[in-house]
């Protein structure tokens, strides 16, 4: 079989006038989804001392489900359904935000170093007016002769996750120990992503370096990863059925037309009630950027061979 694509990250200020900066390597060019899973942010470790942390005020959603990953510090959690939640290594915070919801990620004071992941995932038509929800999960490592892994979605290694997803979806945090190589079965129905946090991992026969991200197409039922590393390496490892259908991406917002973003952009300038209030929060919504002078162009995946 043919080796991973590689997928490199570019830096982008997230989240208003006190943005951080992540490092994205999806959506790119070459690559819209894999899965559904189709945003990927990796940020830090950064010296809250430094940087000023995360403070990202109120801010919308729709067609999509948000999924927060740390590997390091502690992450304020407010939205529009009443959900107040802290975000801690080793757990899930999974929010769908269908018709609309809106939410705000302060890190807590007793954050020094903040280091982890922002991921989405892209509903599929029939379900991407879904009610709002939360789901909290923190998932027991699995020990593996030379890995341990923790599954936040999905199955993988004789485990399986008790959350709630509307396509078939893998996640997971795998640790691997120095010059460790390990063998997972998969779903050959499944395309799979592997983001590199820390060290140097062949995936396939392919060597990723850090904060790369590496794609494999479906067909396989085994995923071979080496730490070609002499200390610990962490990938985050992601998966789902090939998501055929095309999607408008702009700002938070995820729909199928130029229009359902203008609508979506609409409703939140007006302080509609599809997105709701955070309540807890000492300051202003941000506002939604202006439009492209263009009609937004759906996107999809490069045609499958």
């Amino acid at each position: 079989m043919s080796e991973a694509d590689i997928l490199s990250a570019r830096d982008v200020p997230l989240g208003g006038p006190r943005s951080m900066t992540v490092r994205r390597t999806l959506p790119q060019r070459a690559r819209t989804l894999i899965g559904a899973w189709c945003f990927v942010d990796h940020y830090g470790p950064d010296d809250v001392a430094e940087t000023g942390g995360m403070d990202v005020a109120p801010h919308p959603h729709t067609g999509l489900q948000t999924v927060s990953w740390l590997f390091s510090g502690e992450i304020e959690h407010r939205d529009s359904l009443g959900s107040h939640a802290l975000v801690r290594p080793g757990e899930l915070n999974l929010m769908t935000g269908g018709h609309g919801i809106s939410h705000t990620e302060v890190s807590t004071p007793r954050t020094t170093v903040l280091h982890g992941v922002q991921l989405w995932v892209a509903l599929p038509d029939e379900h991407r007016h879904a009610a709002r929800d939360f789901q909290h999960h923190a998932p027991a490592p699995v020990h593996l002769d030379g890995a341990r892994a923790r599954v936040f979605l999905g199955t993988l290694a004789g485990e399986t996750s008790p959350v709630r997803t509307f396509t078939p979806l893998l996640g997971a945090e795998l640790v691997l120990d120095p010059r460790a190589t390990v063998t997972l079965s998969v779903d050959a129905a499944f395309e799979h992503g592997l983001l590199v946090d820390q060290g140097r991992v062949r995936m396939a026969g392919t060597l990723l370096d850090q904060a790369e991200l590496g794609y494999l197409d479906t067909g396989r039922t085994t995923l071979t990863l080496t730490n070609e590393t002499d200390t610990e390496a962490r990938v985050i490892l992601l998966g789902g059925t090939p998501f055929e259908e095309e999607i408008v991406m702009w700002w938070n917002f995820i729909g199928r037309s130029h229009e359902d973003i203008v609508e979506a952009r609409q409703a939140w300038e007006a302080a509609s009630d599809r997105f709701g209030e955070v309540e807890g929060y000492p300051g202003a919504r941000l506002p939604a950027p202006a439009l492209p002078n263009a009609t937004i162009a759906p996107r999809k995946n490069p045609a499958r061979t």
